[in-house]
Formats: structure tokens, C-alpha cells, sequence
């Protein structure tokens, strides 16, 4: 009786399955630097050649083989795990080759060599999740997920990510694209037969499948932004004259002394940068200059800079002395920031001046009664920001969501807005839920670019 390979195992000279890349790819998948352990993966129709070459045969599938990895003349590169995943059950969907030794930079350069020198290439930056996208092993969305996850601030961040990776955000998407779709079979079947007088209930039932899609797209895009939040943060500058406490508020909300804090005016030549997390939101916080005329030429350098931080932010926080008598050019810095710019207008010092911390409308933005030596008042600040943020209680099931996203979501409701517009003209009607479907679609992938491809992945971490 012939000898049967093992289930889910091809030799080493059969042709890769469709859809497996056309090249084989390497990378070290594990941080730079000393380690315990240290990976090297391989993916491609070579992986199982080079196993064979590497460690004397091909692993069984998905099962640690322990043994020693093998340089060129026989001798031992290193001793670890190997792990094998036959495609297309694979994370790329290529026969995928991991080999697991110890993290010393010299060892993990030396095995990668060697798979190099058996005919792999060196991977491109997420080269290995490009695959699985194109190999259909995950959508867009997911695949962004996986950098997402990587690069998470914080552990609400991280649920987020993780959840969009296990397909939560595609599969609200989908579920839109398929309430979409399934209007626009209604409104193109009218098309098709314009000599059948169209049932007035049949209108009635468009406009009530239209109302749905809206709603659900609403929803939709809501919880993305708040995803989005978790993601991008918040960027704020915390300016002001000299000596109202700028550093001291800093140093306050990020719970360490990051600033220097001195009597002395002017003492912030240069931006001081923090980032916290207020119920996992990154907030990411900027000291800058004191704002005033005159000074040496470093302060005046530094105050430049503190306008340039400001264009860049997407919030301030406007401090002024509250044991000290207004001044007459404070008017003149709150208007010469970006008009849509949301703003808090923080009266310090109120430990000195004998003041009681509180919140009160003024003019344009809020007005905030703190004291950063003691904290009176803080918490009322850090409520300001999570609501400027787009923070809401009660995220739990969120899922990420990027920039790009939340562009493609709003195209989508112009273009269902737009077909509500138009819904007693069907050509008109259909036309716009066909846009709205193509918008949702570049969010999965289902409708991409390639150049968009390339930015996308170009952005994730080697071997990754």
C-alpha cells in the first residue's frame, strides 16, 4: 500500500494553490533588540523546500516541532520550535513557516539569511498581512486592525482593535452594503419595467427601506468616530502669558513633573509634550512658550513655535492667572486662534486668589475656575476634554475605526441623503445608492485602489 502524506501536507515540489503568492517572503516578526525569543516567518510556495532544507523535513501541521535549525555546511544556527501552516489555513493563505529560536540580534540575522539564501526575499513592511488581504484571508478593515492592535495606547484601544480584527466593524459595514443592495433591487426593478405602473405601496416600502439605511448608517458612523477617538486622540496646546501655570497644569493632568516649573517668566523656551489616557482616550498634551511681546531672541523663537503647535492642535486650553489683573492682550490671543478651534478658558491660581473651582459660559468657549498646585477643579478640565474628544459612557463594543473610514462613511450618507432627494427619479435614486455601496465598499476592500494598498500597508512594522 502506497504511503499516504499527512492530511493538510503537500511535497515540497507540488505547485503552490491558487491564490498563494508568487513569491516566497521573509522577515524577523519579533521586535529589534535582545529577547528570549526571537521569529523568524517564511510565507510563500518555498516554505516547505526551505523547512526541509532548515531542519531536515517538513514539520507537521500546526503542531511545535522542536529541533535544531541548520546552516548551509550542517552546522547549528540555533535550537527552537518550528511551526508549519499549510495553505490556504494559514494567516497570509500561503504555506507559512515559522521558525521560533532565541531573540539574540546576530542568531535571528543569521537564520534569516539562511532562508535567504534559499530563495525567500526580505518582506516589505506588512507584507504578511498585505497577502492575507489579497489572498482574502481578511478585508481591509481587519487588516488595519492588526497595526491598530500593535500600536494601541491603551486597553479600551486595544478591545477596539481587537474587535474590528475579529470582523465586528466589516460586519456592520456588510450589513449596510446588504440593506443598500437590497433597495437598490427595488428601485432598479422599476427601471427595468417602466411600462409597469409602479403600486404606490411599493414607494411607500422604498422610502421606508431608505429611512433604515439612513438610521443604521447613522448609528454606524456614530460608533465609528467614537472608535476613531480611541484611536487618534485628542491633540491640545495649553497656552497663556508667562507664569500663569501652564507647566503646572501640565505636570498636574499627566500625574509626573515632565515640566520645569519656576517663578521665573519664560522659564518654557520649547514644547513640552505628555500623553494620557482619560477612560482610554489618548490625550496628547502641549506646553508651550508664554505668549508675550518682547523677550530674548530663544523666547521669541520659542513663541513662534507655540503658534505653529496651535495650528496643528485640535483643541486649547487658555490659561490666565486668576490672583492676577486681566490683560488687555488676552482678548487679542483667544482671537487669533482658528475660529472652530474648541477652547477652555482656565482661570489658575484660584488657591491664591480665593476663589471656589467651578464652570461657567464666557463669551466664546468655557470658562474653567482650577487650581493646578491643588487640583481643585482639574476633574472638571479633564470632563472638558474627554467631551471634546467625542468621548461617550458606555463604549464597551466599540470597534476601531480609522480616519478613512469615517470619510467613506460620510460620503455614503451624502450619497443616501442625495438618493432620498431623488427617489421620484429612479434613474437618479439608483445612481446614488450605487455610490453609496461603492463608498462602503472601499472601507472592506471590496473596492480599492491599488495606490491605497500601498499606503495602507506601508505604514505596518516588518514581518508583520
Amino acid at each position: 500500500m502506497a504511503h499516504q502524506p499527512h492530511a493538510g501536507r503537500r511535497s515540497a515540489e507540488e505547485e503552490p494553490p491558487v491564490g498563494a503568492g508568487a513569491e516566497t517572503i521573509a522577515a524577523i516578526a519579533t521586535p529589534a533588540g535582545r529577547g528570549g525569543i526571537g521569529v523568524v516567518r517564511i510565507a510563500g510556495p518555498h516554505a516547505q523546500a526551505i523547512a526541509k532544507a532548515v531542519l531536515g523535513t517538513v514539520p507537521e501541521a500546526r503542531h511545535a516541532t522542536l529541533g535544531g535549525f541548520l546552516a548551509a555546511d550542517g552546522a547549528v544556527i540555533d535550537r527552537g520550535l518550528a511551526l508549519f501552516f499549510p495553505a490556504p489555513h494559514s494567516y497570509t493563505g500561503d504555506d507559512v513557516l515559522e521558525l521560533q529560536g532565541h531573540g539574540g540580534p546576530v542568531v535571528m540575522q543569521m537564520l534569516l539569511r539562511r532562508c535567504v539564501d534559499l530563495g525567500a526575499r526580505i518582506a516589505h513592511p506588512g507584507e504578511f498581512t498585505q497577502r492575507a488581504f489579497l489572498n482574502e484571508r481578511i478585508d481591509l478593515a481587519q487588516a488595519e486592525s492588526v497595526a491598530d492592535l500593535i500600536d494601541a495606547s491603551s486597553a479600551e484601544a486595544a478591545r477596539s482593535a481587537a474587535r474590528s480584527l475579529d470582523g465586528e466593524f466589516s460586519r456592520r459595514v456588510n450589513a449596510l452594503v446588504g440593506a443598500v443592495v437590497d433597495l437598490r433591487m427595488h428601485v432598479e426593478a422599476c427601471i427595468d419595467f417602466p411600462e409597469e405602473e409602479i403600486d404606490p405601496e411599493d414607494i411607500e416600502a422604498q422610502r421606508r427601506k431608505l429611512a433604515a439605511a439612513r438610521a443604521q448608517w447613522k448609528a454606524l458612523l456614530a460608533e465609528a468616530r467614537q472608535g476613531a477617538v480611541l484611536r487618534e486622540g485628542l491633540t491640545v496646546v495649553l497656552i497663556g502669558r508667562p507664569n500663569v501655570g501652564k507647566s503646572s497644569l501640565l505636570n498636574r493632568l499627566a500625574g509626573e513633573d515632565l515640566a520645569i516649573v519656576t517663578p521665573i517668566a519664560g522659564t518654557t523656551r520649547d514644547h513640552v509634550r505628555a500623553t494620557i489616557s482619560l477612560e482610554g482616550v489618548p490625550i496628547h498634551l502641549i506646553d508651550t512658550a508664554g505668549l508675550r511681546e518682547g523677550g530674548d531672541e530663544v523666547e521669541r523663537i520659542g513663541i513662534a513655535r507655540t503658534w505653529s503647535a496651535v495650528e496643528k492642535a485640535g483643541a486649547a486650553i487658555f490659561i490666565t492667572d486668576a490672583s492676577d489683573a486681566p490683560h488687555s492682550d488676552e482678548d487679542a490671543i483667544v482671537a487669533r486662534l482658528p475660529a472652530d478651534m474648541p477652547l477652555v478658558r482656565a482661570r489658575n491660581k484660584i488657591d491664591l486668589a480665593g476663589g471656589v473651582s467651578g464652570s461657567a459660559p464666557i463669551g466664546r468657549g468655557i470658562g474653567l475656575s482650577l487650581s493646578a498646585k491643588t487640583g481643585a477643579g482639574v476633574d472638571l478640565l479633564r470632563d472638558w476634554l474627554l467631551q471634546t474628544a467625542g468621548w461617550q459612557p458606555h463604549g464597551e463594543g466599540l470597534f476601531m475605526a480609522r480616519e478613512r473610514h469615517l470619510v467613506e462613511l460620510e460620503a455614503a450618507g451624502r450619497y443616501l441623503a442625495e438618493a432620498g432627494n431623488e427617489s421620484q427619479v429612479f434613474e437618479l435614486f439608483a445612481e446614488n445608492l450605487r455610490l453609496a455601496q461603492q463608498a462602503l465598499g472601499r472601507i472592506t476592500g471590496e473596492v480599492t485602489a491599488d495606490d491605497l494598498l500601498g499606503e495602507i500597508f506601508s505604514r505596518f512594522c516588518i514581518g508583520k
